[in-house]
């Protein structure tokens, strides 16, 4: 063995007395002296080698270097094994303690110094290792021993990195708490490998910030095991250096705190929110979000449970809307799902396998076809011992929770029902203080509140609020001849009609006794009087009370933002003086606080009232104005268009009487006269031998929404002996905005039924090319605006042939309004206009007047 390493040591001057021979033999007897190839491979290692790493020569030379030695520190930190080989593989050598692995799996460790031998060629031949043994070998080993099982035994993580931030060590407790074992971690930056594979770098980024703190390092980290589970632990990292101050190596001790931080996270923010008056839905579903974020695999949710015992939802991010929505007001009872029957006990219910569950009986068809397979939900109680919610896990496969789980839901309800209680709580304050405990209608505080929020929103869009200040007439006689009882019935009853007068937006509540308030935001300035008066009419009609029929009537006052007040005390105010005048004038009455806008209503008012005589006394006439073949100037049909004359205000306009036809609800029985008077005088044409070739009617949205009108047609048209084509029904885009399936309907049946149908003004709307394809037209109309401008405007003709050019595509005539002189004209021919109407043809005439037209054409 001796012999094996020449030249590794020389015989100095002063050692010539000693032979080499008894030198080396020495040697043999003090040191361990063994030999690896370039390879890492065992050559030669002489008995003290063997005898302590126990194994026989024989089995010794088949062993390799990364088999014997399990870790090397030369003072400044474990090195890897392939690093020192490396080294010396480059002709430099290595001292330092080194860790062997004997025969019985313990180790031993040795003082060693490797020096590479080269070959001729100035290669490395083999790797000479020269250890001695320590003096104090049992000591340390069972230092090392003891050292180790404290290491390994812990219950926290340890890794040990080197200065390039990689992993070089990590115990047994790194395994057992993150899943990563040695093989997994060595080689890998911390927080690379804790990250999870996520792109968000936010535990990478932390976990190099460890690496700069000289002073020591202690952050609480969310990282992510081997599985992807999250942990919280409490890093504290220390830094190694070296007498010269620079790094060698990082200890880190991670502590598993996740049960405290999810406590801890999830009650600051809850708490947070609600200091920061998050409703309690947000408060919910952001608890929802940060369970799913710590488990993954669960999706959770949260349900109330209302006074009547029914859930409702109040967060589910994760869960399908569709299953979410169908848990909407189900019943708890002892055989309802988990969440019901949770509710139902007042207890835990854990269901691994909804699909064999009996608890599912009648559920299971909701959660199974959304993959949902599991579910455990506890019930959340108040401090009184109710229980006011549940919460609940689900699972996609069939499963029990673990203790991860459990420990998540005990922080989870205790903060839930915090949310709920504290929810409560706020709606019963709110209730005394801002509700009107009779009605449940705002009371003034509220009122006053909302009225300038309305307001402050309204300014800087220049848009109108108006303030409906309404009394109740006569209501001091129910009092005194009824009792109190039936008058406070009688006051819900109204509040409970007013809340289902209003529209969304509008702000309805009760000042005090029987005063109540309208506020209309962003009211149309046309249809203000439309709607205070349905308001009036609608509170006029009877009351059942206590088994007693009550009429009663009310004055209404209105006074209008910014006119009237520019704050809600001044429109306050003023809308009660001008309620007063109502009650003043005779009560059961509207009266503005403007004298222009009185004016204004009590003209309306007026009219309407005339409007209706009209109608009933059929004072309304039809003219009728040609439309004319603009090539070959035959007739090509003739358009009805009623007319009021009153007997005192004269001739009235149609686009004044016709709103108001539709705002107060006449414009049915105005469409249902036009046509079976068009009908009628076609008739008489047809036998004076005339030869009208059809009459087009125009009806409105409303008419439509009559699914009798079919039938009511075709009852006139037989009436009067006229076929379905002989009448046209010109629609406008306010039919084509209000189609709906009833809408659709009607039409189709009137398609089938043989009848016409033009579309009235197209080109002026956005909708109508997006709604054309839906309905069944038999002609375009061209809005006059466009006609009129033809002689010099070319975005009028560029449009004018734009609606002609889709009239060819859809082999739709294209009738053209409006056409006064022979310029207009020839340029619709030129572009392929069929029909035109208008004062180069004919105004519209009476019907006498029309024959006279007739008879005199060529």
């Amino acid at each position: 063995m001796l012999d094996s390493y020449p030249g590794a040591f020389a015989a100095g001057p002063q050692r010539a007395a000693w032979s080499a021979g008894n030198y080396l033999t020495a040697m043999d007897r003090a040191l361990l002296l063994f030999d690896f190839d370039a390879a890492g491979s065992l050559v030669r290692a002489n008995e003290n080698f063997l005898a302590a790493v126990g194994y026989p020569r024989e089995e010794a030379l088949t062993l390799r270097h990364d088999m014997l030695c399990d870790s090397l520190d030369e003072g400044k930190g474990i090195v890897g094994g392939e690093q020192v080989w490396t080294r010396l593989l480059g002709g430099r050598h290595f001292s330092g303690t080194c860790r062997y692995r004997r025969k019985g799996g313990n180790f031993l460790w040795i003082e060693a110094t490797y020096v590479p031998i080269l070959d001729e060629a100035g290669e490395v031949a083999r790797i000479t290792v020269i250890s001695r043994r320590s003096i104090a070998d049992a000591e340390r080993q069972e230092e090392i021993r003891l050292l180790l099982l404290g290491i390994n035994e812990t219950g926290n993580a340890v890794a040990v990195s080197g200065q390039d931030g990689r992993i070089v060590y990590v115990n047994d407790g790194f395994k057992r708490m993150l899943g990563f074992s040695r093989g997994d971690a060595v080689e890998q930056e911390l927080g690379e490998l804790l990250s999870g594979g996520r792109q968000d770098g936010g535990t990478r980024e932390e976990l190099a910030r460890r690496i700069a703190c000289r002073e020591g390092y202690h952050k609480d980290v969310l990282v992510y095991d081997r599985a992807g589970r999250p942990l919280w632990v409490s890093v504290m990292a220390n830094s190694v250096f070296d007498d010269r101050g620079a790094l060698v190596n990082i200890v880190d001790v991670l502590t598993d705190i996740t049960p405290t931080k999810v406590h801890e996270v999830l009650q600051r923010r809850v708490l947070q929110a609600m200091v920061n008056e998050a409703s309690v839905i947000e408060v919910m579903n952001m608890v929802c979000r940060e369970v799913e974020r710590l488990a993954p695999e669960v999706a959770a949710s949260v349900l109330r449970v209302d006074d009547a015992g029914l859930l409702r939802p109040l967060a589910a991010p994760s869960l399908p809307v569709a299953y979410a929505e169908a848990l909407d007001g189900a019943a708890i009872g002892p055989q309802a799902g988990a969440c019901g029957t949770s509710a139902f006990l007042g207890r835990p219910v854990i269901v691994p396998d909804i699909a064999t569950d009996p608890l599912w009986d009648g559920y299971r068809d909701m959660p199974l076809p959304e993959d949902i397979k599991a579910c455990w939900s506890s019930p959340i109680k108040s401090s009184d011992g109710r229980v006011i919610g549940t919460f609940a896990f689900y699972f996609r496969e069939r499963r029990l929770p673990d203790d991860f789980h459990h420990r998540l839901v005990d922080v989870c309800v205790y903060l839930c029902a915090l949310a709920l209680e504290r929810e409560e709580a706020r709606a019963r304050i709110r209730q005394l203080a801002f509700y009107d405990e009779l009605t449940g209608l705002p009371n003034r505080n509220l009122l006053l509140a909302q009225a300038e929020q309305a307001i402050a929103r309204a300014e800087p869009e220049r848009k109108r609020v108006a303030v409906l200040f309404l009394d109740l007439d006569r209501f001091k006689q129910v009092n005194d001849t009824l009792g109190h009882p039936i008058g406070d019935a009688l006051l819900r009853d109204v509040a409970q009609r007013l809340r289902r007068l209003a529209r969304a937006s509008d702000i309805v509540g009760r000042l005090s006794g029987d005063e109540f308030v309208m506020l209309m935001p962003d009211f149309e300035h046309g249809r203000l009087t439309a709607a205070a008066e349905h308001v009036l009419v609608a509170l006029a009609q009877p009351f059942s009370v206590g088994g007693i029929t009550l009429n009663p009537s009310v004055s209404i006052g209105i006074s209008v933002f910014p006119e009237n007040g520019r704050d809600m005390d001044t429109l306050l105010r003023h809308a009660d003086m001008a309620m007063y005048q109502a009650k003043t004038a005779g009560r059961n009455r509207i009266s503005f606080f403007s004298a222009e806008m009185n004016r204004q209503a009590q003209e309306r008012l007026a009219l309407e009232a005339a409007l209706r005589d009209a109608l009933e006394e059929k004072a309304l006439r039809l003219h009728y104005q040609p439309q004319v073949g603009l090539e070959n100037g035959a007739l090509y049909g003739v358009e009805a268009l009623a007319r009021w004359r009153h007997p005192t205000l004269g001739d009235i306009s149609p686009a004044r009487f016709v709103p108001l036809a539709e705002e107060c609800g006449l414009i049915g029985d105005l469409g249902d006269w036009a046509l079976r008077e068009a009908c009628s005088q076609l008739a008489v044409w047809r036998a004076k031998g005339l030869r009208v070739p059809s009459v087009s009617v125009n009806l409105s949205a409303t008419n439509f929404h009559n699914l009798n009108l079919p039938r009511m047609i075709e009852a006139i048209l037989s009436e009067f002996g006229l076929a379905p084509a002989d009448l046209m029904l010109e629609i406008t885009e306010g039919v084509v905005l209000d189609a709906t399936a009833g809408t659709l309907r009607t039409i189709a049946e009137l398609h089938r039924l043989g009848v016409r149908l033009s579309m009235d003004d197209f080109g002026t709307g956005y909708s109508s090319l997006g709604h054309l394809r839906r309905l069944i037209v038999d002609e375009l109309k061209l809005d006059r605006s466009f006609v009129q401008g033809l002689e010099s405007d070319d975005a009028a003709r560029a449009l004018t042939s734009a609606v002609i050019r889709i009239g060819e595509s859809l082999s739709l005539p294209v009738v053209a309004e409006g056409v006064e002189n022979e310029e207009q004209r020839r340029f619709l021919i030129e572009q392929g206009c069929a029909a035109g109407q208008g004062f180069l043809f004919s105004p519209p005439l009476p019907a006498e007047e029309l024959e006279e037209w007739l008879r005199g054409r060529p």
